[in-house]
């Protein structure tokens, strides 16, 4: 009796600390200097986590952990709450490509830059390409589970989303005053290259209203192709691991599924509008309260091992996402428009 009091314990002092993240998140210091709330949980908790000692952690430690791993699944699937498919089609067939080239291709040069020419370990790598290809965070805690990544490799990943989606979020709408770009695709571009939801929305902003909201429909697609992903890293692990003759089954991600399931009821089903709000502003505990327990796991001595490659593969990432995709979307749009 006394250890299911602990495990439940252990998940209410986890959305403690998310419930607090949120409410930081709504101070207008932060959310004037784009501080999000993701961000700020995982921060929290990784002062928690190396200011106080592990000891006094110790009977929360099955609730930190289950939060960092089922809260977080269930997390994902609840984003399927925040993306429609009827919002998708404005961005038409240029829309398409372009994120499905920017995707591939920035996945792929990590692990070309990460692998090949920096010896990096696997799981950052794959860590740090799904954020950067695909949708900041929320990408790499969903990859997490898939590839078994160790919280400090976690931790590693967000921290270049954080930096560098912050840099493209002020940089890029000024290379699209100097591309010739029109304003529509300027939206394109924003969002198929910018790393974080929130950051895509600061940027369009920077242009104008019509620009954000055509930038975080393209982010959307974005984030919508996350399952397939996936699904793909799954089979490309089990793949490996026969190369390697190591016994492995292929897992399909339950709750990737169950993302691209709700969103298709989302999309196609007229849901009650409190029923979707509700959906959301639960969405958004769960993945403050991983993102809390993370940074409980994660202690600064693990980050100072990782080095400098992570901030080196990342930072050849952003080169690509800004200055590469900048030329992805302007051919892109001329052979399809």
């Amino acid at each position: 009796m006394k250890l299911v009091a602990y495990k439940f314990a252990g998940i209410l002092f986890v959305l403690t600390g998310a419930l607090a993240s949120i409410s930081l998140g709504e101070n207008p210091y932060f959310s004037d200097h784009h501080i999000t709330t993701l961000t700020i949980a995982i921060v929290l908790g990784m002062l928690l986590g190396n200011l106080i000692s592990a000891n006094l952690f110790q009977p929360f430690h099955w609730g930190i952990d289950f939060s960092k791993s089922q809260l977080l699944k269930i997390g994902v699937v609840l984003y399927g709450f925040k993306v429609t498919f009827n919002e998708i089609m404005g961005v038409g067939l240029s829309g398409l490509l372009i994120d499905l080239i920017m995707i591939i291709s920035t996945f792929f040069l990590a692990y070309w830059v990460g692998r090949k020419w920096l010896k990096e370990d696997l799981q950052t790598v794959i860590l740090i390409g799904a954020g950067s290809s695909i949708c900041g965070a929320a990408a790499i805690l969903a990859t997490e589970p898939v590839i078994k990544a160790q919280a400090h490799k976690v931790s590693i990943a967000i921290a270049t989303v954080v930096i560098f989606g912050t840099l493209s979020m002020f940089i890029e709408p000024a290379l699209f005053q100097l591309s010739g770009l029109s304003i529509d695709s300027a939206g394109t571009y924003l969002g198929s290259t910018i790393h974080e939801v929130a950051q895509v929305v600061v940027a369009g902003r920077a242009v104008n209203e019509h620009v954000s909201h055509l930038a975080v429909t393209e982010k959307m697609l974005r984030v919508m192709m996350l399952p397939f992903f996936l699904i793909a890293l799954s089979f490309a692990l089990k793949n490996n691991n026969q190369n390697t003759h190591q016994v492995h089954t292929i897992t399909i991600p339950w709750f990737a599924m169950a993302f691209l399931l709700l969103t298709l009821i989302h999309s196609f089903f007229s849901l009650p509008r409190h029923v979707i709000e509700l959906g959301i502003n639960t969405d958004n505990i769960l993945l403050a309260a991983a993102m809390f327990a993370l940074g409980l796991r994660t202690h600064f001595s693990a980050l100072k091992t990782a080095g400098i490659k992570p901030i080196i593969l990342a930072s050849t990432l952003f080169l690509f996402l800004t200055s590469g995709g900048l030329f992805i979307n302007l051919v892109v749009n001329r052979l399809v428009n």
